[in-house]
């Protein structure tokens, strides 16, 4: 019996080391040829079975060969585009604000108002009725009454300094109803898997028109870091709050909101009558910024005043709309269309 070695058939596939070390140790054959007998660890396979154990054992080296040359150097950082240092000087933020669109631009639907609409605002005021009626005013008028002892709003005259700090915070507290009541609507609606009869959209424009009060405001004067500081707390204490009030009583919440817009119809009739006769007589002429003049239509030519006048016109409609969704049921539809 011959030995024969079938290793040299197989070279393109790898060195002969690697191969021969998969390989039994002893091959024979039969004096016809016709069939070789590996004979290692007591087992006998035929022909065809080791030619292709054989062929699989090879390929898998290959294979490995070939993975370990692809992924297993790593690469060099710097050959990386997130990993190259730019060329380009750095953008600065003024620079890049310049590119970005002005703030307005992308408004919800909201109401345009007339010269009449602005100038025949009235300071209304609904009579509460029932427990929660009143115990909303009550909220209201403690709320009020304690903002203005401690920022110090009636100690002395007013001025400019103290009439943007009233807005500008007052503004950040306006803003938190309309979105929370929204987010309670719109979740509401995905757990009962029903239409919101809509409400959402009335409510996100509210709170949308409020965070446009304050924008506008801040084109004036930029707050101090005690201020924001102080938005912060408020912020965080009455986010909480009217969330969990909205979960016990929409009703009461809106009905709440439509006094706190009584109140702030009030306060910007007082700014108005400053502007006319009092301390802020400069707002009659000095130019409306232009956001203000972007959301709310106005001429090119508009004043502090028209600004005014406008912001005393949405806290007016605000007024009307919660003191309608105060008296309507949760699943009642909302007669306000967008914009409107």
């Amino acid at each position: 019996m011959n030995r024969v070695s079938i290793i040299r058939g197989f070279t393109k596939f790898g060195s002969s080391n690697s191969i021969a070390s998969l390989l039994p140790s002893t091959f024979n054959t039969h004096k016809n040829g016709k069939k070789l007998l590996c004979q290692r660890t007591g087992f006998r396979t035929s022909f065809i079975e080791g030619y292709q154990f054989l062929v699989v054992q090879i390929r898998g080296i290959a294979d490995d060969k070939q993975t370990e040359t692809k992924y297993d150097k790593l690469p060099n950082p710097s050959d990386l585009a997130h990993f190259r240092s730019s060329s380009s000087p750095p953008v600065k933020k003024d620079d890049k604000e310049k590119d970005n669109p002005p703030i307005g631009m992308y408004a919800m639907p909201h109401p345009i108002w007339s010269e009449d609409q602005l100038h025949n605002v009235e300071i209304t005021h609904k009579v509460p009725e029932g427990i929660i009626d009143k115990l909303a005013y009550k909220t209201v008028q403690i709320l009020r009454s304690a903002f203005d002892l401690f920022s110090g709003f009636k100690h002395g005259e007013t001025n400019e300094k103290k009439w943007i700090n009233r807005i500008c915070f007052l503004e950040t507290v306006a803003g938190v109803p309309g979105m929370v009541a929204a987010m309670m609507r719109h979740m509401r609606s995905l757990r009962r898997m029903q239409r919101d009869q809509g409400w959402i959209h009335t409510l996100l424009e509210e709170a949308e028109n409020e965070r446009m009060h304050l924008l506008t405001a801040l084109q004036l004067k930029q707050p101090s870091l005690l201020f924001r500081l102080c938005v912060i707390g408020s912020q965080g204490f009455f986010v909480t709050w009217f969330g969990i009030s909205y979960i016990l009583s929409p009703k009461y919440c809106h009905r709440f909101v439509g006094y706190l817009e009584e109140e702030a119809v009030k306060t910007y009739t007082n700014c108005l009558k400053d502007i006319e006769q009092g301390n802020m007589q400069h707002w009659k002429t000095q130019p409306a910024p232009d956001v203000a003049i972007r959301y709310w239509k106005l001429q090119p030519d508009a004043t502090m005043k028209d600004v005014i006048l406008a912001i005393r016109a949405d806290e007016a409609h605000h007024r009307v709309v919660n003191h309608c969704l105060a008296s309507l049921r949760k699943d009642d539809f909302n007669p306000y269309k967008p914009g409107h």
